[in-house]
């Protein structure tokens, strides 16, 4: 870990969740969730309430720490050894949080983000359709204004959380007629008349967090319940990319841990040709590159909280939450895969973690918008980027002996 990155107050922090989750986390609920038989946690998250470490970003009268990114993310590596689901469910007290503490009023703060801190209600995000997943601005779930209310009809799927859910924060479109980015707009919806919960996922992995389907049928929202401005969830979204890959990110730097110290731990001990196995290369060679990938991916995870914190402008904050996700999701899934391949056989049974955690770090790499969108956002913003910087640094095309054969430059 890279405690060398934290002030005193930061580590004492960390070491506050790394004693939470070893205290207060019994072996037999990640067991009893990967097996469904527990399919929402309510007492993890009360637990976590009490002792005051969700929404840590947001300010004390809502039950928060008043405390910033780098904070949270050194505490969501430490609840990442946990798996997947315990990671999300923490963080989505931060990610509907995110969008309740900039686009909603101070009733909705009082009503929905203070209770939820303190592990009192709970909360899931309804964003993905079945018509499409990446694909949020063809949104078809409805939203009509009548008077005080609006009516809102249609479906979510994927939603994590959706089980236990008090509220759901929700996308829907509020004017079919008009463009795609300025049409939708956010709500949040209590749990209540004409909002059906359908549990009904096999997963493969990340079991346990109430993932299912929530359909809406004819479902009165209080106009106080809209975020933001009608048909402006546009600007929502983008600020929301901030909150859900970034704690992906750092979830993932949780996970790839416990399956690089699960698996060194046993080359240590396993021998095979009257030798240690870490003693073979084919073996440490797999750990030098996991620890590799873990340092450079929580150095790219820390240093885009610190850029956050800083107040870096939105499309440079977009680019590097994107840089984060795809780089750790991506380097969590070769390290656990490198556990596999050193453990052997015995990885691929239940007689070690390594399974499960191979398991559930398959899906980060999908949610949250998928890596392949990942790359789109990152290219787009660089590009516009260079765009900008052309007149401000040396040309360094001119670099070359016969950079003047402006002939021999042919772009057709």
């Amino acid at each position: 870990m890279f405690d060398f990155l934290l002030t005193s107050e930061q580590k004492l922090l960390q070491e506050e969740a790394a004693r939470f989750v070893k205290e207060k986390v019994p072996k037999q609920l990640i067991l009893a969730m990967d097996e469904e038989k527990v399919i929402y946690p309510k007492e993890y998250l009360m637990d976590l309430g009490q002792a005051r470490l969700l929404g840590l970003r947001f300010a004390e009268r809502y039950s928060g720490r008043g405390l910033q990114w780098v904070d949270e993310v050194s505490v969501l590596e430490e609840i990442g050894v946990l798996g997947t689901s315990l990671a999300c469910l923490y963080s989505l007290p931060s990610i509907v949080g995110e969008a309740i503490n900039h686009f909603g009023s101070e009733v909705l703060k009082d009503r929905y983000l203070k209770p939820t801190l303190e592990g009192k209600l709970y909360t899931a995000e309804a964003l993905t359709e079945p018509r499409g997943g990446s694909d949020f601005f063809g949104a078809t779930t409805l939203a009509r204004r009548e008077g005080d209310v609006y009516i809102l009809n249609g479906q979510k799927r994927f939603v994590v959380g959706a089980e236990g859910a008090d509220y759901f924060m929700v996308y829907a479109k509020t004017d079919p007629e008009g463009p795609a980015h300025q049409s939708i707009s956010a709500f949040i919806v209590d749990r209540g008349p004409g909002v059906e919960v359908e549990h009904i996922y096999g997963l493969m992995g990340t079991r346990g967090g109430g993932a299912g389907r929530v359909v809406f049928k004819d479902v009165k929202v209080p106009a106080e319940n809209l975020l933001g401005v009608e048909n402006g969830a546009a600007d929502i979204f983008y600020q929301m990319m901030i909150p859900e890959r970034l704690t992906s990110a750092a979830g993932a730097l949780g996970m790839a841990r416990a399956a690089l110290e699960v698996a060194s731990d046993y080359s240590t001990r396993r021998k095979a040709f009257g030798r240690k196995i870490k003693d073979f290369q084919g073996v440490n060679f797999k750990v030098a590159d996991s620890i590799t990938r873990l340092d450079a991916a929580r150095s790219l995870v820390y240093t885009t909280a610190r850029a956050v914190d800083s107040g870096v402008p939105g499309h440079v904050a977009r680019r590097l939450v994107s840089e984060a996700k795809k780089f750790a999701t991506d380097s969590a899934w070769a390290v656990v895969n490198d556990g596999m391949q050193i453990m052997g056989g015995i990885g691929y049974t239940n007689v070690f973690p390594i399974e499960r955690l191979l398991r559930d770090i398959r899906l980060i790499m999908i949610w949250t918008g998928t890596n392949e969108v990942m790359n789109l956002i990152i290219q787009h913003e660089y590009y516009k980027e260079r765009r900008g910087n052309l007149q401000c640094h040396r040309s360094l095309e001119e670099d070359a002996v016969n950079a003047h054969l402006t002939e021999e430059k042919v772009y057709e």
